[in-house]
């Protein structure tokens, strides 16, 4: 898993989650990328929450779901199940990595952006509670307010016009970053300046087409060109795709993630 897969699954499971807290335990963390977790912590896109009450039961192969109890001991705390399924098991130990939490939700998602951005944080959400406001972004032609969508896909609006958000994100230096460019163009593109709210289902439809255009686009020219110059790296690919029409003002990270699948 690269680091900007760990993020786009996050971001997957609080669009999928109607922006409620997901929360992730410490055992799951281990199996993301350490540059990736380090990040997700410092720029609080994951903040430490209250302990798991309950717990996948490891005494056994039936993974029964059971409520962890906690008893104060001499240097860490010790916690434990108790398995009233089996006659020949009583106390479970459970690992400190299965109780201890980090939660992502709308609102730390916008706190990220704002702050990458550099905005002046927006803390209310709009008439529609699927949208959320970030803040006034500026492109080079207008500034509007940039909204998160959160109703099964995270998105970035700007007046009528909106983007999956997975399509900004990126991974540089050990930290998450966001396509400013992209975001320049979102916000250029809108044609109504002053519509902050919701796009309509149609035009939603229209995007969603357009955009399956432009990836299907991009995994023709992919195919053609590995065919014409094969043993090339998907980094050199993404890179020619990149400067051409096709790639409409999208980065190189950006079309290399789409461009296999």
């Amino acid at each position: 898993m690269k680091p900007e897969e760990a993020l786009v699954e996050l971001l997957d499971r609080v669009g999928a989650n109607q922006s409620a807290a997901v929360l992730v335990n410490d055992d799951e963390l281990h199996q993301w990328p350490l540059e990736a977790v380090k990040a997700l912590q410092s720029q609080r896109l994951i903040v430490r929450t209250r302990p798991a009450s309950s717990a996948v039961c490891p005494g056994c192969e039936q993974a029964c779901v059971m409520p962890v109890h906690t008893v104060p001991a001499e240097n860490i705390a010790a916690s434990f199940i108790v398995c009233d399924k089996r006659s020949d098991t009583n106390r479970v130990p459970v690992s400190p990595g299965r109780i201890i939490q980090w939660q992502c939700n709308a609102d730390l998602v916008c706190g990220f952006i704002a702050a990458f951005l550099g905005l002046r944080r927006s803390d209310r959400q709009t008439a529609n509670s699927d949208l959320w406001e970030i803040g006034m972004a500026t492109g080079n032609k207008r500034s509007q307010m940039l909204c998160l969508q959160v109703n099964g896909e995270l998105a970035l609006v700007a007046g009528n016009s909106r983007i999956p958000l997975a399509e900004f994100i990126g991974f540089h230096d050990g930290i998450y970053s966001l396509d400013i460019a992209l975001i320049q163009h979102l916000v250029d593109s809108a044609a109504t300046p002053d519509n902050r709210y919701t796009p309509s289902t149609a035009r939603i439809e229209i995007r969603k087409q357009n955009t399956k255009s432009m990836y299907e686009n991009w995994q023709k020219t992919y195919r053609a060109l590995k065919k014409r110059t094969p043993g090339m790296s998907d980094i050199w690919y993404s890179v020619k795709i990149e400067k051409m029409d096709i790639a409409q003002g999208r980065s190189a990270d950006t079309i290399r993630k789409k461009m296999k699948q």
